[in-house]
């Protein structure tokens, strides 16, 4: 294996077997994986009998753990990153480490795998062939600006949700989007994995009856 070499690899979004051989090999093979959360991934480690040392990368200690990594890739080390789930860097933590490792000359490598905004749209229904993905919308400052802009979109349009914002959120859509045709997709390839599909009013109307749990995915069609 190259040294001083830096890996993203994609982790599984909820079913294990989500992850690739690929991924396993080079998680085996590296000499350090910084983890944003070190508890989450030493389950998956132990799942494919992977024994390597763990370090954090999150948000809160990025700038300074990019900085210490950087400086391990340069004396020689491989290091692969890795987010709870999913692809790093998709509304998780990686721009920093990739931005300082690239300006300092160092190989980065796509490990590629699961991403849940991907699987989200395949499984829409909605147009594929042009979409936006916008990530968690703000909580307070330039929400409504952010979707009246979104508004203004020809592509399909997705957003990540947590389940203590879905109704705030799905009310938003109706007052500023109108009732547009949108997917829910909640706990994707986890045991409990549901899609749902419908007017943004319906869709509201139900979630309204139901203590859904999970992590969300919004997929909304470009036009009324």
């Amino acid at each position: 294996m190259p040294s001083g070499t830096l890996y993203i690899v994609a982790t599984p979004i909820g079913n294990l077997e989500d992850i690739s051989y690929r991924a396993v090999r080079i998680l085996s093979e590296v000499d350090l994986i910084a983890a944003e959360d070190t508890r989450q991934t030493k389950i998956l480690l132990e799942r494919f009998h992977i024994h390597k040392s763990l370090i954090s990368y999150h948000n809160f200690n990025e700038r300074q753990r990019s900085t210490q990594l950087v400086q391990k890739l340069k004396d020689g080390a491989s290091i692969a990153l890795v987010s709870d789930a999913g692809t790093p860097g998709i509304s998780d933590p990686a721009y920093l480490i990739v931005h300082d490792a690239i300006k300092e000359q160092i190989p980065v490598i796509p490990i590629p795998g699961a991403s849940a905004f991907l699987a989200a749209l395949v499984v829409s229904g909605m147009p594929m062939e042009k979409f936006v993905y916008e990530g968690f919308l703000p909580h307070k400052k330039g929400r409504k600006s952010r979707l009246e802009k979104l508004g203004q979109e020809d592509r399909t349009i997705i957003l990540y949700e947590s389940r203590h914002r879905l109704q705030r959120t799905l009310r938003d859509i109706l007052a500023i989007l109108g009732d547009r045709d949108i997917v829910i997709a909640r706990e994707l390839t986890k045991k409990f994995e549901e899609v749902l599909r419908g007017k943004t009013s319906e869709l509201l109307g139900r979630i309204l009856t139901r203590a859904l749990k999970g992590e969300f995915v919004i997929v909304i069609s470009p036009e009324i």
